[in-house]
């Protein structure tokens, strides 16, 4: 199962990098897949990570693979995923683990925690750590083999009715964030609300929740936020780098070829890549528009962010002398996190402090 070995062991990087596929290929039985997403079709980039997977194993195997990708809603509720791929009444879902961490908390471990890791950290330790290792031991308990699909980057911290001052606004605030940021949002005495994409609008717009996080101003802006909620705030602490997973059914991918298998593997690597660089590529000019239409940013106070980490780690803490799931993964990118901030300091932050403080 180790990715290295698939392309090792079929040859594929050689294969794709003449452009054709393999004649083994062609000689499969017509394989029919479907995926179920845990997001609206509206959003063409969370979204359309499902569809641009489905279009390069189609690529990949000349049409005789076919995977039909349905959003939020239309073969299961947004968050039913998991169940649906775990009972094999889809073969695949594409979702943000961390919708289910009710199961279990690990599940956050496999997208984003808060003050976790930015999305180059989550691809390193997926790819070059224990990541994909660690949540594929667990995820195997339910079924499930996961494959990176996709990250956002870091996101914003949300739509607020008024700006968050200090410590006091959070208190009895009805906010909509996904995720572990609820459970710490809840320490701190706001009041977590976990609401799919699709439904954020209607609850700000009546009041139902007085703010809302979704991902970055790409999105956002589609969604509509800045019309019932024109206080945007920065950072989302909660998703430095939240990673999205193809779910695959164990036994569907199992009963696959090995040509088959190292397609899906560089396909879903394919759009893993695909849908950050829409995310980066798209939210600069939709800032922008934001902004020039009435938007307020503001940034979340010292104290906000002080106390917010100060609960993470001490919630992170409890759950790993509670959960041996929760701790044996936590430990691992724990680790791996404390080397990485290390030596963004002096890279990353480096470059990009003197570039930010430029006038370009």
């Amino acid at each position: 199962m180790e990715r290295r070995n698939f392309i090792r062991q079929t040859g594929l990087a050689g294969v794709l990098a003449a452009g054709a596929a393999p004649a083994i290929v062609h000689a499969q039985a017509a394989i029919r897949w479907r995926m179920a997403s845990s997001f609206p079709k509206s959003l063409d980039t969370i979204f359309g990570a499902a569809e641009e997977f489905a279009r390069q194993v189609s690529a990949m195997t000349g049409g005789k693979f076919q995977i039909s990708t349905h959003p939020a809603g239309e073969l299961m509720p947004a968050f039913g995923v998991v169940d649906g791929v775990q009972n094999g009444t889809v073969e695949m879902a594409h979702t943000a683990p961390y919708y289910f961490f009710g199961k279990d908390e690990t599940f956050a471990l496999g997208c984003s925690i808060p003050f976790g890791l930015n999305s180059r950290q989550m691809t390193a330790w997926m790819f070059e750590g224990n990541g994909l290792k660690l949540m594929r031991e667990f995820y195997k308990t339910y079924n499930i083999i996961n494959f990176p699909g996709g990250n956002t980057g870091a996101q914003m911290g949300g739509w607020f009715r008024k700006p968050v001052t200090s410590l006091a606004d959070i208190k009895g605030l009805k906010f909509r964030i996904g995720g572990f940021g609820g459970k710490v949002i809840e320490r701190m005495g706001g009041v977590p609300q976990n609401i799919p994409g699709g439904e954020i609008y209607q609850a700000l717009e009546k009041g139902t929740i007085d703010a809302a996080e979704w991902v970055g101003p790409y999105d956002d802006l589609k969604l509509g936020f800045n019309k019932v909620a024109p206080n945007y705030a920065y950072p989302g602490w909660w998703e430095g780098g939240p990673q999205l997973d193809f779910f695959i059914n164990q036994k569907a991918f199992d009963a696959l070829t090995p040509e088959y298998k190292a397609i899906v593997e560089a396909a879903a690597a394919y759009a893993h890549v695909d849908m950050q660089a829409k995310y980066d590529g798209r939210n600069p000019a939709a800032l922008k528009t934001l902004v020039s239409g009435g938007t307020k940013l503001f940034r979340f106070p010292k104290d906000v962010m002080e106390l917010a980490f100060k609960e993470s780690i001490a919630m992170y803490a409890e759950l790993s002398d509670k959960n041996p799931h929760w701790k044996k993964v936590y430990a691992d990118l724990s680790r791996f996190r404390a080397d990485q901030n290390l030596w963004f300091r002096f890279a990353e932050a480096g470059f990009d402090d003197f570039m930010q403080a430029q006038k370009l």
